[in-house]
């Protein structure tokens, strides 16, 4: 049977880019934010500032991060097709059958065709995901807005104390770390998973933009 594969360009720099920027923001936030809320090391002098170093930190990665999310929604729709918002849209029916295709797949019940971009569970998921960094992001200047006024930190986030009790957002804020870092986990091993079952090369993707699709797959 022939299994003619194109080198087909997937994912541009930006997407790359704002990919590894999250991937490390979001280590530096984990480990920041839990010692802020739960410190695991203790100073003996006052010349050891390590709550302050954390905050600093914290803080950098987190405007980082923002910028970062920024950057890759708006290259939702300023990029190629393959990095466009509407690949992350569910609601079409066509997308609703490629998701349950999907799931068949990961569950081991059948194959699936090679995707250029993402999937359409990938796609779903990726909604999902950014969802909840515009929430962590909302919710983090929410918290540091308490002992900052003015203008540009109700906007940022000062209005969700509005809303919801601050213990709530702090709840909430630390919850969804655990969410982001439980995906993580599980998009390494699906990602990996699919490569090894498609051969597309998409582990090396996200550093070389380029996956290698049967010619039948590529639409």
């Amino acid at each position: 049977m022939n299994d003619t594969r194109l080198k087909t360009y997937a994912w541009e720099f930006p997407v790359r880019f704002t990919h590894w920027i999250n991937f490390l923001c979001i280590l530096t936030l984990s480990v920041t934010g839990f010692y802020i809320g739960s410190p695991f090391i203790h100073a003996y002098s006052s010349k050891q500032w390590i709550m302050g170093w954390m905050r600093l930190i914290h803080f950098i990665a987190a405007y980082t991060f923002m910028m970062s999310v920024i950057i890759r929604l708006y290259w939702s729709l300023a990029g190629n097709k393959y990095a466009c918002i509407s690949e992350w849209l569910p609601f079409t029916g066509e997308k609703t059958g490629r998701m349950i295709d999907d799931l068949k797949c990961y569950l081991l019940l059948s194959r699936k065709s090679c995707h250029v971009g993402h999937s359409a569970l990938g796609g779903l998921t990726y909604l999902l995901l950014f969802i909840i960094f515009i929430f962590e992001i909302v919710s983090g200047f929410a918290m540091y807005s308490v002992n900052h006024s003015g203008a540009v930190w109700t906007l940022l986030g000062g209005w969700l104390t509005g809303i919801m009790l601050l213990p709530t957002i702090r709840l909430y804020h630390h919850i969804l770390m655990y969410v982001i870092l439980a995906f993580a986990m599980i998009h390494v091993y699906i990602s990996w998973f699919s490569d090894s079952r498609e051969k597309s090369g998409l582990m090396g993707s996200i550093f070389t933009g380029y996956k290698f699709i049967p010619e039948k797959d590529v639409k």
